[in-house]
Order: C-alpha cells, then sequence, then structure tokens
C-alpha cells in the first residue's frame, strides 16, 4: 500500500496512462490528462499558499475542473476542504474562521461573499481563475505520512457548531484499496457518478473506486433518471442514495433490459428500504449492494459482492475493520443480537476533530473504539442491521441534518415558544425535516420557513412546520420526539417529489 494518496493516484496515472479516466459531456479526460491537469495546477496553488498542511476551501459546482482541483490540492500536500454549495454566509464564516484556509475557491457569485467573510489572509480564486494560463511545468509532489490529514470534512454537530472530521492519508488509501477488492472494480468498469463531490460517498467511495481500479467515469453534473436510464446500456455501476433508485423506479423507462448491461448498484448514505430493495430486483433481476459508512469513518460495512443481500441489513464489517454493538452509556459489549450503539476501529477511523481535542475525546472509548451514535445489531451470520440513529440525526436525501441546528434557529424567533425538530419517512427522499412548534402568539409557518432559507442550506430547512398548543413531554419535562415521529410517520405518504 503507498504511503499517502497521491502516490496512490499516481501508481494509477502512470499503470492506466493511456485509458478514458473521465466522460464529460462529449470530451474524454485520460489518466493521463488529469494528472498533467493536476500537476500543472499544484505549482500554481504553492504559489497561493497551499503548503504542506495548509487548508484549501472548496465550494464549486460539480465539473471535471472540480475533481483535477482535488487531486493537485493532495500533491502539494495540502488539505482538501469541500463544501456543499446550498450553504448560508453565517454558514461559509464558520468554516473560514474554524478551519483557517489559505485558499477558498467559489463560484463567481460567491467572490463578494467570500470577501467579506474572509479576512485579509484569505486568498480567493474562482475555478476559472485558477485555471487560467496554467504554467506548462508540473510542480513536484509533495511526500506525506500515512497519519497526515489529507481532507477535512465538516459534519453539523448535534448540539454546538459543527466539527471538521480530519481523515488521513492512510484513512483514504486504506478505504479504496478495500473497497475496490469487496466490489471487484477493474479497468474494464464504467461507473456513473451522478453524486454530488463535496462528500464521502461521491468524493473518496466512487471517485477513488474508479481511480485506484483504472475503471472509466461517466461524469454527470447531478442526477437525472433519464440520463442515467440512457447510460446503463455503455456502464457497469452506479452508485447511489435510495433516491436515485426511487427515481429510476418511477420512471417506466427503466426495465429490466435497461439495466442489462449493469453489473453493479450501490446505495448508500441513507437507509434503503425493503419496499424499494424488493421492487428493484423485481424490475430489474439485481439486488441492490447496501453499505454503510459516515463522514468519520468512510465505508464501515458492506453487503456481500457474491452471496445474499439482505434487505434492511448493511453487511458485515469491511476487512481490517473491527465492530461492536455496545451499551451506550457504560460502554460495555453487547451480546450477538442485542441492540446497542455501533463502535468501530480500523485504519479507516479518522484522526479526530478538527481543533476539537475534548470532542474527540468523547467520542473514543479508551480502547480506541469510535463511537458512531448509530444503533443496531448484529445478526447470527455477522451481518449488521440499523435500527435507528441515538442522536436523532435526520438522512434527508443522503445528506445529514442534525435537528439542534434547526431547532436552535426557530426556538430564537419570538413567535415560537419550543420547537422539535424530526425526521419522518418521504418516498423521495428517505426522510423529511418536519418541524413541530409551539407557537407563542401570532405565527405563519410558511413565512417561517421562507425565512429560515436565509441562514440553512435549503436541504435543512423543514419541508413543512407543524404547530402544537403543547409538545409532549415525559416526567422529566424532556419533548417526547418518539412520540412526534409517530403521530406524523404517515404525513409524506406517497407524496413523491414533494
Amino acid at each position: 500500500m503507498s504511503n499517502d494518496l497521491y502516490s496512490r493516484f499516481a501508481q494509477s496515472f502512470a499503470r492506466h496512462a493511456d485509458r478514458v479516466f473521465i466522460e464529460d459531456a462529449g470530451r474524454d479526460w485520460t489518466y493521463r490528462d488529469i494528472a498533467r491537469a493536476a500537476g500543472r495546477l499544484a505549482g500554481r496553488l504553492i504559489a497561493l499558499g497551499a503548503a504542506s498542511g495548509e487548508r484549501v476551501l472548496v465550494q464549486t459546482d460539480k465539473s471535471v475542473e472540480t475533481l483535477i482541483l482535488y487531486i493537485a490540492t493532495v500533491r502539494c500536500g495540502a488539505v482538501y476542504l469541500p463544501l456543499n454549495v446550498d450553504y448560508t454566509e453565517a454558514e461559509l464564516a464558520y468554516f473560514v474562521g474554524d478551519a483557517t484556509p489559505v485558499l477558498a475557491v467559489c463560484r463567481e457569485r460567491s467572490l463578494d461573499l467570500f470577501g467579506r467573510i474572509g479576512g485579509k489572509g484569505l486568498a480567493i480564486r474562482t475555478l476559472d481563475q485558477l485555471f487560467a494560463d496554467l504554467p506548462e511545468e508540473e510542480a513536484a509532489p509533495v511526500a506525506r505520512a500515512p497519519d497526515d490529514i489529507a481532507a477535512i470534512l465538516y459534519t453539523s454537530g448535534t448540539t454546538g457548531k459543527p466539527k471538521g472530521a480530519m481523515l488521513t492519508h492512510a484513512n483514504l488509501v486504506s478505504n479504496g484499496e478495500v473497497l475496490i477488492d469487496l466490489w471487484r472494480f477493474t479497468p474494464e468498469d464504467r461507473l456513473i457518478h451522478a453524486l454530488p463531490i463535496f462528500h464521502v460517498h461521491g468524493l473518496f467511495v466512487a471517485m477513488h473506486c474508479a481511480l485506484f481500479s483504472g475503471a472509466t467515469v461517466i461524469f454527470m453534473g447531478k442526477f437525472d433518471a433519464a440520463a442515467v436510464i440512457r447510460a446503463m446500456a455503455g456502464a457497469t455501476v452506479l452508485m447511489g442514495v435510495p433516491t436515485f433508485y426511487i427515481r429510476l423506479l418511477a420512471d417506466p423507462a427503466f426495465t429490466r433490459e435497461a439495466g442489462a448491461n449493469m453489473r453493479l448498484f450501490v446505495s448508500g448514505s441513507a437507509p434503503l428500504s425493503a419496499d424499494i430493495h424488493r421492487a428493484f430486483e423485481d424490475r430489474t433481476g439485481h439486488r441492490v449492494l447496501e453499505r454503510y459508512g459516515m463522514t468519520e469513518t468512510g465505508m464501515i460495512t458492506s453487503n456481500p459482492y457474491d452471496g445474499e443481500r439482505r434487505a434492511g441489513f448493511v453487511g458485515p464489517p469491511l476487512p481490517g475493520v473491527l465492530l461492536r454493538i455496545a451499551e451506550f452509556e457504560t460502554g460495555r459489549v453487547l451480546q450477538q443480537g442485542e441492540v446497542g450503539i455501533v463502535e468501530v476501529k480500523g485504519p479507516n477511523v479518522f484522526k479526530g476533530y478538527w481543533r476539537m481535542p475534548e470532542k474527540t475525546a468523547a467520542e473514543f472509548r479508551p480502547d480506541g473504539y469510535f463511537i458512531t451514535g448509530d444503533m443496531g445489531f448484529i445478526d447470527t451470520d455477522g451481518s449488521v442491521q440499523l435500527v435507528g440513529r441515538e442522536k436523532d440525526l435526520i438522512i434527508t436525501g443522503g445528506l445529514n441534518v442534525y435537528p439542534a441546528e434547526v431547532e436552535a434557529l426557530l426556538d430564537d424567533r419570538p413567535d415560537v415558544a419550543e420547537a422539535a425538530v424530526i425526521g419522518v419517512p418521504h418516498p423521495d427522499f428517505g426522510e423529511a425535516v418536519v418541524a413541530v412548534v409551539q407557537p407563542a402568539g401570532a405565527f405563519d409557518a410558511e413565512a417561517v420557513r421562507v425565512e429560515m432559507r436565509r441562514d440553512l442550506a435549503a436541504f435543512k430547512v423543514p419541508k413543512t412546520i407543524l404547530t402544537l398548543d403543547e409538545l409532549p413531554r415525559n416526567t422529566m419535562g424532556k419533548i417526547q420526539k418518539k412520540l412526534l415521529r409517530e403521530r406524523y410517520a404517515d404525513l409524506f405518504a406517497g407524496v413523491a417529489g414533494a
């Protein structure tokens, strides 16, 4: 195994130089093309301050140039920090202040925004500015140690501010190597890539599987069911979130014949319902391979490539990953079949939270196991089933929303006495964010939703705000979210596309 991530990239660039790596709207990029562009761009990044260990913040639309920027950042030894394009100015100001990047790469319309929040030490460029008149000379790769940080990905906090998960070179290399072996990737594969590239699934799982194996990526700016169906005739693999598969099944053009050339459909980032799992097999003859991971760990478990892929189960731990179920409060390890908190240990587990040593320490057991916050159990065959989330995480369309962040915004309003934010089943997004509010006087739910869009990324804004005269509480005065989830479980039944 290579010691650092760019060395692993370089192996593929050399081994597959003349193979097509990216097919993007009619333009083909070979592995040599991408390596050459990244080498030239790395020199510019270094000139802008992207030295070893410095952070490069990236908030751009999905493009091949953004992918090259990622590879160039790794090549010059800097730390890649991708952000969702939906984040608001208030959210971005926090990320800039916390991560202290030397360079922010953004869209044209965000230049003034980053100018306001960046301070004197932040260089700000668009992709066009970065790539204009690149030097012909390629910058030499900067060697990094396995434990050095390669990327920081922010994950919303259940309380307080978002946390920057520090992913090391060893984390990303080890996880990629395991997955290409487990999922049988070869240079002959053609991966349909319709995921965003600002999080683990789209950037590290999908792109690394292709790059490490020498496969070709059919690069799509966003998911479009009709375009994906058309691409399947010349593809072998699709990686997606449950929403992808729901929308494919809603399209009558998605037939057994349409998917006949495909060898693998992978789903992650949110639970795939048993109904969708069965409907997909009935339609296509393929069983979706569901796997389980998180920002802090990359992939943890996977259903088998060969063998039974069970609806509702996420498979056994990946090779080299240790997984156990424990009692959350005490850490006592539980027996097979008992429900508890999922804890993991292995080369995939992150280094800790950026500049949060106390939070990092609180998330690990004394013996080094990371406490995931997910509840589940291990079945008799070693496969894991997840049954809930200890901290009420909502996953909507594959993106994480923590209720505390949304509740804090509502609770600050004078027209809200108290708010509870829950996730309820949604036929399109897996889960929908719903706020249940106890008003303090006159209250206009839709006007509040419009105002919330100024302070929150769109995916975090509640799809609906409900009102109650009084929120349900237990004897200790705690709001009973479980009762609210049960009460509104059918709120979006049959409402596809809402």
